[in-house]
């Protein structure tokens, strides 16, 4: 198969945890054993927003947060290329001509962010798209996509199975900036959904459930189209 995972900012917190980021490594190391291709896209997380929210408290613009979590995205992205050593590109691409350069390598390629007011998630699936997915996983750090915040309202329901519609109309009443973006955001949901890929949204916390959801279990929300 061909695979793009978003691995969510969860993955890196402010510990940078060397155990953690191995454990998933090795779950693409499984993958590639298996003969799939795979592209990883790595998000900021919270040292990201640390940033962030600082640079805006100092002036920054919103393009000029947007740039500062795109550089933290790209180390994260580096940190998981350590550790897969000469299974993965040496480099984040940095541009759409770029990663098609690296796809032609044969190896685990791994990116963080790239253009400002693009969210790593829009990465994602302009990846996808690029390289015709089989399946795009976003791994993130709840089980799927929720009728509300299932942390404040314990009725949330959880969807097994969503539209594209469906998730804008859950989103449309959120207002993104840099660093914002949650699940999904607009841009990436109209990728998917021009090109039809098959997404998955799952709990990333566990670095198994990826092997699982390539393997046909039914985790999580998927995007349905018409």
């Amino acid at each position: 198969m061909r695979i793009v995972i978003k691995l969510g900012g969860h993955l890196f917190t402010s510990e940078l945890d060397p155990e953690r980021i191995s454990s998933y490594t090795e779950v693409l190391r499984k993958l590639i054993s298996e003969g799939h291709q795979v592209v990883v896209v790595a998000g900021g997380g919270e040292v990201s927003r640390k940033y962030i929210s600082a640079a805006r408290k100092l002036g920054a613009t919103e393009v000029m947060c947007d740039e500062l979590g795109i550089d933290v995205a790209r180390m994260n992205a580096q940190l998981l290329i350590i550790r897969l050593g000469k299974e993965a590109y040496p480099e984040p691409p940095s541009s759409n001509k770029e990663l098609r350069l690296a796809l032609a390598s044969g190896k685990i390629v791994i990116l963080g962010g790239l253009h400002p007011g693009q969210s790593t998630n829009a990465v994602a699936a302009a990846a996808a798209e690029e390289i015709r997915a089989d399946l795009l996983i976003n791994a993130t750090n709840v089980d799927g996509v929720y009728s509300a915040d299932p942390k404040s309202d314990s009725r949330a329901k959880l969807f097994s199975r969503i539209t594209p519609s469906e998730l804008i109309d859950l989103l449309i009443s959120k207002s993104f900036g840099a660093g914002g973006y949650e699940l999904f955001d607009m841009v990436a949901i109209k990728i998917v959904e021009r090109s039809k890929i098959p997404t998955v949204i799952i709990d990333g916390k566990k670095p198994e459930n990826i092997i699982r959801v390539i393997h046909g279990e039914k985790l999580g929300t998927r995007l349905i189209y018409d």
